[in-house]
């Protein structure tokens, strides 16, 4: 069995670091938007079978060290009642966001084996098919980013609603927080249970709050769904990205195995500022780098790898894979990872 990446995060020795991308199984796949034509996003999701179809996909055409389960942040919301579609160029839409006290109370609590049991199954069939060849990784979305799509009903480059039901009701605010870190918690625990080899946490939208803010209404929230999440006894790795200020309050609060880094982050410096924590780091190429010639592209991987050290590092972008980047470009910054050793 290929065990770097779980070495790696817990910063056993490694001849290498592990390498794998977040979105990897994607658009920019032609076998990916093979399946895709067959069915919409919501149907891959939902349809273990095609769900396990195009995680294996980047382990067996791109070579990564991990393979992450094919699903998404928001099937948690959809899972508590609220109406989700995904539409092609617009992305997620929550049909009737949250607006009013009768809106949350109308949410269901969580529960795993119900709700979410096509992703747990997705997980049991696709820990069967990879049979060793590589370790799986589950994941879930972070309380606030979780709570922000939910009230704004779309992705949004403000956050001016999420951020202003935060303002003028804090109250109903922490007890939605509250029931998604619960509910996260669980999801994760038991996606372990279920063969998922390590979890992580995405809060992806921690950037749109200010340091206060991030302290009162994400951090907490996150924390506890990692530690829900840690009980489970697999490794957890914590990415905020846009919050690279917080690295250290995130490893100390969430108690994470792993800490992401986002490419916005020097890598150097993140590796100085957490060298006195037991945690691994995870990162940090610009994705956008993959659009550079190959040759770029191996010498910022180079450059990416020297500054993290080796030891304690799992190699991966800063952010998700772009979908129109080409394959043979995915594939030079996995090689060159495959290829490098620490001095």
């Amino acid at each position: 069995m290929n065990d770097l990446f779980l070495r790696a995060c817990r910063r056993e020795p490694v001849e290498r670091p592990p390498v794998w991308m977040m979105r990897q199984a994607g658009r920019y796949l032609p076998q990916y938007r093979a399946v895709r034509e067959r069915a919409d996003f919501l149907t891959m999701v939902g349809t273990p079978e095609l769900a396990v179809e195009v995680t294996l996909q980047p382990v067996d055409l791109i070579g990564v060290d991990a393979a992450i389960i094919f699903s998404d942040i928001l099937v948690i919301p959809q899972a508590m009642g609220m109406s989700l579609s995904v539409e092609e160029g617009i992305g997620p839409r929550f049909h009737h966001p949250l607006r009013s006290p009768a809106d949350l109370e109308r949410l269901r609590d969580v529960v795993p084996e119900e709700g979410l049991g096509y992703v747990l199954e997705a997980l049991r069939l696709a820990r069967r098919e990879l049979a060793g060849r590589v370790p799986l990784i589950g994941f879930a979305g972070a309380p606030w980013t979780l709570m922000s799509y939910m009230v704004e009903g779309s992705g949004s480059k403000s956050f001016a609603r999420a951020k202003r039901f935060l303002v003028e009701e804090p109250r109903r605010a922490h007890e939605l927080l509250g029931r998604l870190a619960r509910g996260v918690g669980e999801f994760l625990a038991a996606q372990v249970g279920a063969g998922a080899q390590a979890v992580q946490l995405f809060d992806s939208w921690a950037g749109a709050l200010g340091p206060r803010d991030f302290r009162e209404f994400a951090l907490p929230y996150l924390a506890e769904a990692a530690r829900l999440a840690r009980g489970a006894g697999a490794p957890v790795i914590a990415f905020a990205p846009g919050a690279g200020w917080a690295l250290e309050e995130i490893a100390d609060a969430t108690g994470a195995d792993v800490i992401g880094v986002d490419w916005q982050t020097d890598a150097g410096v993140a590796r100085r500022r957490l060298a006195g924590r037991a945690v691994a780091l995870q990162g940090n190429l610009d994705p956008c780098w993959l659009y550079a010639p190959p040759a770029a592209i191996r010498e910022r991987t180079r450059e990416m790898l020297e500054a993290f050290g080796g030891r304690g590092h799992i190699a991966n972008l800063g952010h998700g894979i772009l979908p129109d980047v080409p394959v043979a470009n995915a594939r030079a910054f996995v090689e060159a990872v495959r290829e490098w050793r620490p001095a």
